[in-house]
């Protein structure tokens, strides 16, 4: 077993632990394998353990990695912040995009989404602690933007997603984490049907999990620390 199947496992094992403790089953949770910065090659090894779902946040960095890794049935996921001019590039390249938070954005992605491909999967990024430097919509503006993001042609919107500011401990992370489950269920409430909640990441998956997450983006912990 290579070092990134053996820390895959111990992450779904982390995964599985947290969803028992809260009577949840282990595959309401999707782990997304957050690849930026590492090669193809840990891909490879990656998706060898049975991984698929991958996480970049380096939009033409990860269109690279596409290249070479075209031969393998992967899904990959935009989760770093989307400027006008790589709106395209994730249109044309990806399959889900975590961080609309604004209409523009959401337009752009709609229009430049190639015709015969699937609608790509979008999620609102939320600022659900205020963070004064963290991209998202205010909570509270979060519905006005979910309902324009669904009327649009060629999207998808799948869910919320959040990067809260990192909490001293594990009831402090349930606290954000929390209020991010809220607000998913308020906009189901309002009929926003949606499906999937984007939060956790190697040092608070627990918390998310037993919290209410559907997907946890995890890097270091699989691929281990960024250079």
């Amino acid at each position: 077993m290579t070092m990134i199947a053996d820390n895959l496992h111990q992450v779904r094992a982390r995964i599985a632990t947290a969803c028992n403790t809260c009577g949840r089953a282990p595959d309401a949770v999707t782990l997304l394998a957050v690849s930026k910065t590492f090669g193809a090659d840990a891909v490879r090894e990656a998706f060898a353990a049975g991984q698929t779902a991958f996480g970049e946040n380096y939009i033409q960095e990860a269109v690279d990695k596409m290249a070479v890794l075209s031969d393998l049935p992967l899904q990959w996921h935009c989760i770093g912040p989307i400027q006008s001019n790589k709106t395209r590039l994730v249109a044309e390249h990806f399959d889900w995009a975590h961080t609309v938070d604004r209409l523009k954005i959401a337009q752009r992605l709609s229009e430049q989404r190639p015709a015969g491909k699937a609608p790509l999967n979008v999620c609102i990024q939320v600022n659900i602690d205020g963070g004064s430097t963290k991209a998202g919509v205010a909570p509270n503006e979060a519905l006005a933007l979910a309902q324009a993001v669904a009327a649009l042609p060629n999207l998808r919107l799948r869910g919320i997603m959040t990067i809260p500011e990192p909490a001293p401990d594990f009831v402090a992370a349930c606290a954000v984490h929390t209020r991010a489950k809220a607000l998913f269920d308020a906009l189901n409430v309002a009929g926003m049907g949606l499906d999937t909640l984007s939060m956790g990441m190697t040092s608070d998956l627990e918390a998310a999990v037993v919290s209410g997450s559907t997907m946890v983006r995890v890097g270091t912990a699989i691929f281990g620390v960024r250079s």
